[in-house]
């Protein structure tokens, strides 16, 4: 028997077939096997009969014929991804299909199947102020994140609880959210929780806010606890827009953060409220201050308040300062495209890029001085 993980495709459609063959063949740690046996992976083709297709997974993998089974249709209705979903199935490949994001999903299965449970970082973003930028930051970053390499994971959690804006910066329209999750708590393991995930072209999984306060009700801090310890085990890095929230599922997260990001502007208002964070955190014992970096968004030289003027003022070093850049970003926002889509070689989406290589765990986390002070 090969050393690879098996994987096995039931494919109407001999194109698909052939191409899903072809990319699978070109994994490292992946190997196709033919016949009715038991694989690693089965790989099925939701046809013209969904509801006959989709009762033929189901019992597919209660009698065990795979470990993990990706789903491939034309069609994508919600009604066909909500079945996908009960089905079991952890991924769901849109036809015609993109071989660079079905090639990258497989790359992460077969990466799963050779390593240990992966333990993925939490970075939690918070405003010192509405309007400073934070969803810009949070999405550009996890972009990053995912850019600097193909086995890098990343995914966005949106925390701006019924005014979240991570699908209308993407311009995606997820069919599922974090409500899901605090709704069927019960059943969330890492087969649920991909299966409710919206992946966005570029690579980055988002899992937006409830537009229903119902959905919000059901969330408790134990409900988050849950939630993100299963997306450590799935993803390397978990990108957190807390918006300018300070509830207990906010309070909870940062609890649990790696690293957390208060992204402010050179402004006294926003200033005072860093300060006060600051202060804040050391109250309540979480984050502690190695774990917290102050971000200043839209940096100017000729601010009206200098970095050191505004360093004074929190008590402790900015540890990153990204340039203004109002047409590019803008441009980004009204077009629900990401910086390295719409301006590739600017500044703004360099400095951010060299934001989440200081942020990876192979990275320098990012200090006082050196960055910052190159555009001071």
């Amino acid at each position: 028997m090969s050393n690879g993980i098996t994987v096995r495709l039931e494919i109407r459609s001999e194109p698909i077939r052939r191409e899903l063959e072809k990319i699978v063949l070109s994994v490292r740690g992946l190997v196709v096997v033919r016949g009715e046996v038991a694989a690693g992976l089965l790989i099925h083709e939701i046809g013209e009969d969904p509801p006959r297709d989709f009762e033929l997974v189901e019992k597919l993998v209660q009698a065990g014929v795979a470990r993990e089974v990706f789903l491939t249709s034309a069609r994508s209705e919600p009604e066909i991804l909500m079945q996908a979903l009960r089905s079991g199935a952890r991924e769901f490949f849109v036809q015609p299909l993109n071989a660079d994001e079905v090639r990258a999903t497989l790359e992460r299965h077969a990466l799963r199947g050779a390593t240990s449970r992966r333990k993925g970082r939490v970075i939690y973003l918070v405003g010192s102020k509405g309007g400073v930028g934070t969803t810009t930051v949070a999405v550009n970053l996890a972009a990053s994140l995912r850019a600097l390499g193909a086995e890098n994971s990343v995914a966005v959690i949106d925390m701006n609880q019924l005014f979240g804006e991570v699908p209308l910066f993407l311009d995606v329209e997820p069919v599922f959210n974090w409500g899901e999750v605090a709704k069927n708590i019960a059943r969330l393991d890492a087969t649920y929780l991909m299966s409710i995930i919206t992946r966005h072209s570029c690579g980055v999984c988002i899992l937006p806010s409830p537009s229903q306060f119902d959905r919000l009700q059901a969330a408790t801090p134990d409900t988050v606890e849950r939630l993100l310890s299963v997306m450590r085990e799935e993803f390397d890095y978990i990108v957190v827009d807390g918006g300018q929230s300070f509830d207990e599922l906010s309070l909870k997260i940062m609890e649990l953060a790696d690293t957390v990001l208060v992204v402010s502007i050179l402004s006294l208002p926003c200033m005072i409220n860093v300060r006060r964070l600051l202060e804040t955190f050391k109250s309540l014992g979480f984050p502690r201050a190695e774990q917290v970096r102050v971000v200043v968004n839209r940096f100017q030289k000729h601010a009206g308040i200098t970095l050191k003027e505004a360093e004074e003022g929190i008590g402790r070093p900015i540890a990153w300062t990204i340039p203004n850049d109002y047409a590019a970003t803008m441009s980004g926002i009204n077009q629900g495209k990401l910086l390295q889509e719409v301006a590739p070689r600017a500044e703004v989406t360099k400095n951010l890029q060299d934001l989440a290589t200081s942020l990876t765990k192979k990275g320098a986390a990012p200090g006082h001085g050196q960055h910052h002070r190159e555009g001071a």
